[in-house]
């Protein structure tokens, strides 16, 4: 294998599948990165057996072949060449030369037959979607996700496509967060998933190079055709990434008799500022005493915190209101997360009394469903 490589490029391409590799694993091919030269590009591949990617990377491939060698390692030398064009030439016994400049490196890989390949399988299911609704999508639920090893299928986001709308749906027991889109799907098309979290986190990263993705799954595994705009920028990077995760395996619990029926009082908040409120209030709260108050009265939403530790806070902002006086405790970080993650400034805020969960909603499909604390 022989190619020259812009130099930017190849260390945007090695980023792209860095955050897979697992930083100790007990097979040391699995720390490897597989690189594979052909026409007029090279593809770098990682996995953790859990989850792979691929990416291409435009390159002068003079011979074509490939090898697996340390990704971090790799990645760390190919940053800091001294000069913009990078040579790679592969010899005997799994070595690699790369040269920039005056800098020479010879690193010891292995062969590329002990890399596990991505899976390939029948796909069940089939979906073409816009890339910036799916990571849209993922930002307003992926917070509510759960990380207690012991409810692994709340580790995740469910994705089910059905009923001519994509839902994504993300709890940890203490809240939950919904969000849907509307697509066309046909009845045989129609399935659910639930993807780990891990994947999650890689998605939200992986998306917004290009218009769409291409979403494919059966009942143990998920792969997702990430679309690149070449036009937008040089990166370097070429048709497309690939993703590859197995899926969390088990029924996601039932989360439509979690989201109240009827609340019998709703207002319209100002997302930036009642998220401000809520962060300024919550400072002087502690981990022993870790709730804010909302008070609505007529035209007012007061915020308080206490703790014995730091004292008090009061925030108060304007609200159109005309109910009763309803006093409600919540955990701040419930409420701040999903002000931060929606990106509309017209929220509604749903409640009941205090013993209810509170609702944060807008009028384009998104809900999350927030449990009380005790008032004390």
């Amino acid at each position: 294998m022989k190619f020259k490589i812009n130099q930017d490029h190849f260390s945007n391409g090695l980023q792209q599948v860095l955050n897979v590799v697992a930083t100790r694993s007990t097979m040391p091919i699995l720390s490897n990165v597989l690189i594979e030269a052909a026409d007029g590009h090279i593809s770098l591949t990682t996995t953790n057996l859990d989850l792979g990617i691929r990416c291409r990377i435009k390159a002068e491939v003079e011979e074509s072949g490939g090898i697996t060698l340390p990704v971090r390692k790799l990645a760390t030398i190919i940053r800091e060449l001294p000069q913009n064009e990078v040579f790679v030439e592969t010899g005997a016994n799994n070595q690699a030369k790369i040269t920039s400049g005056g800098s020479l490196f010879k690193m010891m890989g292995i062969s590329t037959e002990e890399f596990p390949p991505l899976p390939t399988f029948e796909n069940r299911h089939v979906f073409e979607l816009g890339q910036s609704d799916v990571v849209g999508m993922l930002k307003s639920v992926s917070y509510a996700q759960s990380t207690d090893e012991n409810r692994y299928i709340l580790n995740g986001v469910y994705f089910n496509f059905a009923d001519e709308k994509l839902t994504l749906v993300a709890t940890d027991g203490r809240r939950l967060a919904l969000t849907a889109l509307e697509t066309e799907i046909s009845d045989d098309n129609a399935g659910s998933l639930i993807l780990p979290a891990k994947t999650v986190a890689e998605l939200e990263r992986l998306m917004g190079k290009g218009e769409n993705v291409k979403v494919a799954f059966n009942d143990r595994q998920v792969a997702f055709e990430i679309a690149i705009d070449e036009s937008a920028g040089d990166t370097g990077l070429v048709d497309h990434l690939y993703l590859v995760s197995k899926i969390v395996e088990g029924n996601y619990p039932n989360y439509r008799q979690v989201i109240p029926k009827e609340t019998e009082h709703r207002v319209k908040i100002e997302r930036e500022l009642m998220l401000e409120c809520v962060h300024r209030a919550a400072l002087v709260t502690s981990d022993k005493s870790n709730s804010v108050k909302l008070k609505v009265s007529k035209n007012l939403l007061e915020i308080s915190g206490s703790s014995s530790e730091y004292g008090e806070s009061h925030e108060s902002m304007a609200i159109a209101y005309d109910g009763p006086e309803v006093q409600v405790a919540f955990n701040p970080q419930f409420l701040m997360e999903p002000l931060k993650a929606l990106g509309k400034d017209e929220v509604f805020f749903e409640f009941k009394d205090e013993l209810s969960p509170g609702l944060f909603k807008t009028l384009d499909n998104f809900i999350c469903v927030i449990m009380p604390l005790r008032l004390n």
